[in-house]
């Protein structure tokens, strides 16, 4: 079977907890998918740690999957919770930080030659070229 280096392999049920190894004070990250649209990262944070402050060129979504993350974005704090997600624009300064053991799943949403990916299309009916119902 091929696979993308740093990917999970498809068609399986795999357990978040199993992926990543929390490392002791410190940040563990791994790659669980990568295409050019963007990527979909699995962080397990020690209690104290953080991601200093940057910016990136693409919007990020942040969904907390475990313990409590304080992110700031453009400078105002946002508590963020298990099952929250929160979006990091493009271009605004941004950091992470950990009071707590905390896992987060964080979401790159890279702008493609083709349009804005983080767009969706609204509103009823069939998606374009979908066939009728």
């Amino acid at each position: 079977m091929s696979m993308r280096a740093g990917s999970i392999p498809p068609g399986e049920a795999l357990l978040i907890h199993s992926l990543i190894t929390p490392t002791e004070q410190g940040i563990a990250s791994r790659v669980l998918a990568r295409t050019a649209g963007g990527s979909l990262t699995l962080f397990a944070f020690d209690a104290g740690q953080e991601l200093s402050e940057h910016t990136a060129p693409f919007d990020a979504l942040v969904l907390v999957l475990e313990g409590t993350l304080t992110l700031t974005i453009g400078g105002a704090g946002v508590r963020a919770t298990p099952g929250t997600i929160v979006r990091m624009p493009a271009h605004i300064a941004h950091a992470v930080e950990a009071p707590e053991p905390a896992r987060m799943l964080l979401m790159m949403l890279r702008d493609t030659a083709a349009g804005d990916i983080t767009s969706h299309r609204t509103g009823a009916g069939p998606a374009p070229n979908s066939p009728p119902p």
